[in-house]
């Protein structure tokens, strides 16, 4: 098992919220919540990537040691922090505003995602994280929600 922070960070991610399975998806560790297992995937609430997507190279992540943490927080949350989310880029595009997406430790929307209000932070500090946690609790309760809509449709 690697002892990256990326790696330790995810599985910390994972223990600290009931119901959470890590999945690699997409060229991201996900983490999704699905107690039981009981659909495919579950619903995803935050993911990390260390590597750059063919349509979401906005944060350079192919530098050594640079990974991105992602979370799908409240849209309260987010209009909290930036304001109006973005408006959804075009394929292959990046969200438009004044955000440097390759700064680490700096909270940003998310540079493809920040429309669905989903934000990013490259490589956080222990201090940041606690201050991500009301997000990281939203993100939570929203897939919670999701998944239990779902189930409950059968």
């Amino acid at each position: 098992m690697t002892d990256l922070p990326e790696t330790r960070l995810i599985q910390s991610l994972a223990h600290r919220f009931d119901g959470t399975r890590i999945v690699a998806a997409w060229g991201e560790q996900s983490l999704f919540y699905n107690p039981g297992g009981r659909l495919p995937r579950g619903v995803y609430f935050a993911t990390v990537k260390s590597k750059d997507g063919a349509n979401d190279k906005a944060s350079n992540l192919d530098r050594a040691g640079i990974f991105r943490l992602n979370i799908g927080t409240s849209k309260d949350l987010f209009i909290a922090e930036f304001g109006p989310p973005p408006k959804r880029p075009g394929k292959g595009g990046i969200v438009e505003g004044p955000w440097d997406f390759t700064a680490p430790d700096v909270l940003t929307p998310h540079p493809v995602y920040g429309w669905m209000s989903w934000v990013s932070i490259l490589n956080p500090s222990e201090q940041s994280l606690a201050t991500l946690n009301p997000m990281l609790i939203a993100a939570y309760a929203k897939a919670k929600a999701a998944f239990d809509k779902r189930i409950a449709k059968g």
